[in-house]
């Protein structure tokens, strides 16, 4: 009897012959070796998955014949990017194909008058906003790795970022999509007015639903004008717990920043080490603190964030007194990530997410949870919404040690669920945090969820493995 493997590889000969048949696609698209698919198997996060073949669309026309044969023969495709995901969202967990759309960059183009722009999938995320500049405009989210991953990934995964707090997420910026559906047919929702109720809420349904419903072809982007200036502050704090009660402080009294980022003191003392911005290591964490709008209200709003910072126990409230010196402050915050990984080579990051208001209590739990497990953590991130980064430094050779990082990250995710939070505030689901679905939408909910996922794509054929968890599934990160 013939193995699954060898099924699934006639498979993929039936649908190239198929495929070619139908469209006339550039062979140099199509890669099959193992060393070119390869590269297709990982992402940002843990396991490694190789698919069958990956093929890079680079028009709507083809990924519509590319999903009407695949729908036929039965084949998974797993829309990617760049590859940026901490979730494990386009990993190709069942084989198949893995559609790249990173090369499909053919349209940016910015239209002034209704305040929008019309983008490719595998258009960058920053160079959106580098070309929106040109005219006076700005596209807000800006997740950390926008110059490297692409839009399509960005809205599959409803991407965040630091502007976040003020602007709001990439799902506040999608007016219409064009989409193709696992059967191969041309959707296209909303459309480029600011205003637009007619049906369900279709475009929002695909924005962060990470490819499992549908191929994003194109994108029709709302864009908002730049702000006037712009003012970086520093604050520094003896306590993590006091800067989160400065946050929600701030928060309250109606100062609302562009940015507001934290740093505790392990992610200081490592940005220190790998790069010396200059930051102080003896507090405990600090506030990186963005005000922009016109230049006069900035100024009365630095007045009153050093008056709140300093009534929470603040050591220090600096501001930075040019562009340099302020970008100097943002680069430390974007160094984090490599920085922390000298210490210990595997970094599981997390962006587990509560209300703004149990920030302090959210503090507080993830030092005891460092404590009970005997886990290096590191806590950064988007703190003004409630957006926290607490990634553990393991190594993943020492099973011992990643067994506790993985009840620590369950604890996590159930400490933010209890505090009226959520699994992921713009990573997503992928296959990292599939098995504690449940905990946090219910029975009821997850089933509504699976019921719509039927509907769209009756032969499960679109990322199948992602956000649903299989029966029994767990969290496992010792095996790597």
């Amino acid at each position: 009897m013939p193995k699954k493997k060898d099924r699934q590889t006639k498979k993929d000969m039936l649908f190239l012959q198929d495929l070619t048949q139908r469209i006339p696609i550039d062979a140099k698209r199509i890669l099959t070796s193992p060393a070119d698919c390869a590269s297709y198997g990982y992402d940002a996060s843990f396991g490694a998955y190789m698919p069958d073949l990956v093929i890079q669309p680079q028009s709507k026309e083809e990924v519509v014949e590319i999903m009407k044969v695949a729908n036929e023969h039965h084949i998974p495709v797993y829309p990617r990017g760049q590859g940026t995901s901490l979730s494990g969202g386009p990993l190709p967990v069942q084989g198949g194909i893995v559609l790249d759309c990173s090369q499909w960059r053919d349209k940016l183009v910015i239209e002034p008058d209704d305040m929008v722009a019309i983008v490719s999938p595998g258009v960058l995320t920053a160079a959106i906003n580098e070309k929106a500049s040109e005219y006076g405009f700005m596209y807000p989210p800006d997740p950390s790795s926008a110059h490297v991953s692409t839009i399509g990934g960005n809205l599959a995964e409803n991407a965040g970022g630091p502007r976040g707090l003020k602007y709001g997420v990439t799902k506040d910026y999608v007016l219409g999509l064009e989409v193709v559906t696992p059967e191969g047919k041309i959707v296209k929702t909303g459309g480029r007015t600011v205003k637009n109720v007619t049906g369900y809420d279709v475009t929002k349904l695909i924005v962060g639903s990470e490819g499992t419903l549908a191929i994003i072809t194109e994108a029709t982007l709302k864009l908002v004008p730049k702000p006037k200036a712009s003012k970086t502050l520093l604050a520094l704090f003896e306590d993590i717990v006091d800067a989160g009660k400065a946050i929600s402080a701030l928060l309250k009294n109606g100062i609302v920043p562009a940015k507001l980022e934290l740093m505790d003191q392990a992610s200081i003392v490592a940005v220190e080490a790998y790069e010396s911005i200059g930051l102080p290591t003896d507090v405990d964490a600090l506030l990186l603190i963005e005000l922009d709008g016109h230049p006069a209200a900035i100024e009365e709003e630095i007045l009153e964030v050093e008056q709140w910072c300093l009534e929470m126990n603040a050591r220090e409230v600096t501001v930075a007194q040019t562009s340099e010196a302020a970008a100097e402050l943002w680069k430390a915050r974007k160094l984090v990530s490599p920085a922390i990984v000298r210490l210990k080579p595997t970094k599981i990051s997390e962006d587990a997410t509560v209300p703004r208001s149990k920030i302090p209590d959210m503090f507080a739990a993830l030092k005891e949870i460092k404590e009970t497990y005997q886990i290096d953590l590191v806590v950064f991130g988007h703190a003004g919404d409630g957006n926290l980064h607490p990634n553990i430094i393991a190594d993943v050779r020492d099973r011992e040690e990643m067994k506790r990082v993985e009840q620590a990250v369950a604890a996590i995710f159930k400490t933010a669920v209890d505090l009226g939070g959520t699994l992921s505030g713009e990573h997503g689901i992928g296959t990292m945090k599939a098995p504690f679905m449940e905990m946090e939408v219910g029975k009821d909910g997850l089933d509504l969820m699976k019921r719509i996922k039927q509907s769209w794509d009756p032969n499960n054929i679109l990322n199948p493995g992602k956000i649903f968890p299989e029966k029994d599934q767990k969290l496992v990160l010792s095996n790597g």
